[in-house]
């Protein structure tokens, strides 16, 4: 049975999360240690004890969600099972950057403070109000980035994430993404859905951000992953770290191909996908996409005890 580990992305984040992990197992505690003496800052305290809209703030979400997913690891190290039981690692948006970490190509430091960069960049590449996402429930990748392209018209929309099957978001101008919202139900979409975000991610409008994240990973040394990664702007594997930094790059504007990698990561024969960090959205979208796919969940000290027991 072959096995990714796969870590989530913005939105899974919730306050007290990692908290038990961190009480149970002194090497998940170390991890946000190390996470705030990185960034200066208590960012432990934000999560355990901090209000959401503050933790849901991007450049503080971003390395939180990093922070636990490397915790959940971590605690998994301790129990004997360590990122090369997996045959590939993937992530979601930022969660590329804590499979990096898993497999080795980053310090947990240098990721924490590329996260916190590549939030505040992303944040402050589009004046508040200007951009917007929604999500489209019912119509194919094909048909969704159709959609965008007739939406935008002299503005940018664009397909900026491939869930599932069922669920692509868009991403642009706030006026293109209204149209397109629009114009959804008219082809065929079941829903369309406005995103309760703060910027425009994943689209041309963060070219401003890509720049920066392009400074930022020439200033970090990158070794050759323990494991190899699926890109999510290429929906397929890379085993040495020459390609991966213009693949983040790539990824503040380009498409995340979840569906995408999944598919791929089945087609070489993964059966197991395992979610390591907050929530389990991603387990759902799996599902979706490979109905027969043994989901496992590791985001508590519970559920490490049960992946060793299994």
């Amino acid at each position: 049975m072959s096995t990714a580990f796969v870590f989530p992305g913005q939105g899974a984040q919730t306050i007290g999360m990692g908290r038990d992990l961190a009480e149970a197992y002194p090497a998940a505690k170390a991890v946000f240690d190390e996470v705030d003496d990185a960034l200066g800052e208590k960012l432990s305290a934000l999560i355990w004890d901090g209000d959401i809209e503050t933790l849901t703030l991007t450049e503080n979400a971003q390395p939180a969600l990093m922070a636990t997913s490397m915790a959940a690891m971590r605690a998994l190290e301790a129990e004997g099972i360590d990122v090369t039981r997996a045959s590939f690692v993937a992530g979601h948006s930022l969660g590329e950057y804590s499979a990096l970490c898993a497999a080795g190509v980053f310090t947990l430091a240098d990721t924490a403070r590329l996260l916190r960069t590549r939030g505040r960049a992303m944040q402050s590449a589009v004046p508040v109000g200007q951009g917007a996402m929604a999500a489209i429930l019912g119509l194919s990748a094909d048909d969704v980035t159709a959609l965008a392209a007739e939406a935008a018209g002299d503005d940018i929309c664009q397909l900026a994430n491939e869930n599932d099957p069922t669920q692509n978001v868009i991403s642009g101008s706030k006026a293109a993404v209204e149209r397109a919202i629009d114009m959804a139900k008219g082809k065929g979409a079941k829903r369309a859905l406005p995103l309760p975000v703060s910027a425009p991610f994943h689209c041309a409008l963060m070219q401003p951000a890509a720049d920066e994240m392009a400074r930022a990973l020439a200033d970090v040394t990158l070794a050759d992953p323990t494991v190899p990664l699926v890109a999510n702007v290429l929906a397929a594997s890379v085993s040495t770290a020459d390609p991966i930094a213009q693949l983040l790059v790539d990824q503040v504007t380009g498409r995340v191909r979840w569906r995408s990698s999944v598919e791929w990561m089945v087609e070489q024969g993964v059966t197991e996908f395992w979610e390591i960090g907050a929530g389990k959205a991603l387990s759902g979208m799996i599902r979706r996409i490979h109905k027969d796919a043994v989901l496992r969940n590791v985001g508590v000290a519970a559920d490490v005890k049960a992946a060793v027991e299994a």
